[in-house]
């Protein structure tokens, strides 16, 4: 568990096998005004993040930001079921033998609005992402919507495909074909980057990667370059 900035935590998890490619794990946790705690990604549960949660506060809320983000979900649910789950369409879906108490693309009053934006990122054809902005710490939250890998993660081959699809720190972005698959719909996510850029994140914390923490706004300008 590390200390990112004012009631914001993450925690590495194990790494994960996607096409090839060795994909590091990371959630983040938010301890909200209410005193719960907001659980974004969840990674593979452990004995010793159990006793950490425990120590920070009761799980009040777990997310399943997009599609691909829910391989754990389920022992979470099982571990903490009073907690409130919430995910996209796509992956409530994929996943019903997961009971979610709301739909990010159903727009509510969502629980944490008083310390969390939340915005649906849409326009792909291939997968919709649901990010956040922690105002407390001026943390932007996202999971695949920008990947950041240093070189170092990747085995030489793993490295070219890597470079090539565009997910090497420091200029990481979202990538190659989920960024194609907005082809036709960039005017209608032009709308959602614009909001995330109205939040002026100080630090972005990605699943995937390096985090940013300094010169935020330069970061995203050249990760959404293609967008523009």
């Amino acid at each position: 568990m590390k200390r990112l900035g004012e009631s914001i935590w993450i925690f590495e998890g194990d790494t994960v096998q996607f096409f090839s490619m060795p994909y590091s794990t990371r959630m983040t946790i938010v301890k909200l005004a209410s005193g719960g705690l907001w659980v974004h990604s969840p990674i593979k549960l452990t004995q010793s993040i159990t006793q950490q949660l425990h120590e920070l506060g009761p799980v009040e809320h777990l997310i399943a930001p997009n599609h691909l983000h829910h391989l754990f979900l389920k022992e979470w649910t099982e571990a903490f079921p009073e907690a409130q789950v919430f995910g996209t369409d796509e992956v409530i879906k994929k996943r019903p033998d997961i009971h979610f108490d709301g739909s990010f693309n159903t727009p509510q009053q969502w629980p944490w609005s008083s310390d969390i934006e939340t915005e649906l990122f849409t326009g792909s054809t291939m997968m919709e992402e649901c990010v956040f902005f922690h105002r407390l710490s001026h943390t932007l939250i996202v999971t695949d919507l920008i990947e950041n890998f240093s070189a170092h993660h990747f085995k030489p081959w793993q490295r070219v495909i890597a470079g090539w699809v565009g997910i090497l720190a420091p200029n990481g972005k979202m990538p190659l074909d989920w960024r194609l698959s907005f082809l036709f719909s960039k005017k209608q996510s032009r709308k959602h980057l614009e909001k995330i850029l109205s939040w002026q994140p100080k630090n972005i914390v990605m699943a995937h990667g390096e985090i940013v923490q300094e010169q935020a706004s330069d970061f995203l300008d050249r990760s959404f370059k293609w967008l523009k």
